[in-house]
Parts: C-alpha cells; sequence; structure tokens
C-alpha cells in the first residue's frame, strides 16, 4: 500500500487529510504558545466573547487576539464532574479533537477560544470530534468574515 494516498488508523481505510496529499510532513502538535494564559487575556475572553454550541460543546470565541495563531483554553465543570480523573480524561479529549482538526482554522488569523464541556455524563471521543468539528467551522467562517 502507498502510505502518502492511504492512512490505515485502528484497522480501518481512512481517506488522506488534504496536508498529506501536498507530501510535506503535518505536525500535529499543541504548544504552550497556544493556550489562553493570564487573567487578563482571560477576563477579556469572557467579559467580550461570543458562543458557539455544538451538542456537546459550547465555545466562547473572541475574533482579535493580536497574534497570527488561535489559542485555547478548556474548561469541564467540578459540578458535573466530582472526580478528576474524569474532568482530565475530557479535557484531554478536546485538546485531542482540537489538535487534530485545527487545520480548519483560517492560517494568519488569531482567536480566543475557551471550549466548555456541557454533558453530564462521559461521552466517546468521536461526538467530542464532531462536536469540535462543528465548532471550528463555524469560528472559521466567523474568522474569514473580518
Amino acid at each position: 500500500m502507498d502510505n502518502e494516498k492511504e492512512i490505515i488508523k485502528d484497522g480501518v481505510l481512512n481517506a488522506p487529510s488534504p496536508e498529506n496529499l501536498s507530501g510535506e510532513k503535518v505536525r500535529h502538535t499543541l504548544p504552550k504558545k497556544e493556550k489562553v494564559c493570564g487573567k487578563k487575556d482571560i477576563s477579556r475572553l469572557l467579559s467580550s466573547g461570543k458562543y458557539i454550541v455544538s451538542p456537546a460543546i459550547r465555545c466562547c470565541f473572541l475574533a482579535e487576539n493580536s497574534l497570527p495563531y488561535c489559542r485555547i483554553m478548556v474548561s469541564v465543570g467540578k459540578k458535573s464532574f466530582k472526580r478528576a480523573v474524569k474532568r482530565n480524561l475530557l479535557k484531554r479529549r478536546i485538546r485531542e479533537a482540537y489538535r487534530l482538526n485545527k487545520h480548519l482554522l483560517p492560517e494568519g488569523k488569531g482567536a480566543d477560544m475557551l471550549f466548555i464541556y456541557v454533558p453530564k455524563e462521559v461521552i466517546s471521543s468521536e461526538e467530542i470530534t464532531a462536536s469540535m468539528c462543528e465548532i471550528l467551522s463555524a469560528a472559521s467562517k466567523r474568522l474569514s468574515t473580518l
């Protein structure tokens, strides 16, 4: 099998992403600079951000962060999940879904995003990924109109 044209994951043949077709190696990373840090940035995001809603995730979205890349922050409520193990599991799943799908956002336009987990029970990674794709495509439309 040709590795550039086909990707096999967990025994299932998947269509290649557009980045893989160009022949260049794509790195799906989430460095520290792409995380929202600091009280000033967080309070600005919460006070003047707009919300995008999907079945599993709510996203507080602020389009102007004066950076050429997007920054994220993830929140899972302690009221819904008392045990830190479950909260951390869900945060890892949300970060992973963002990391693998951030190519949906336009290059060179920065935004700050807060992802808030909505359901009261733990859902699968596939459902989280589907919600993340929905949110990122809506955010991409908003960024491209600016």
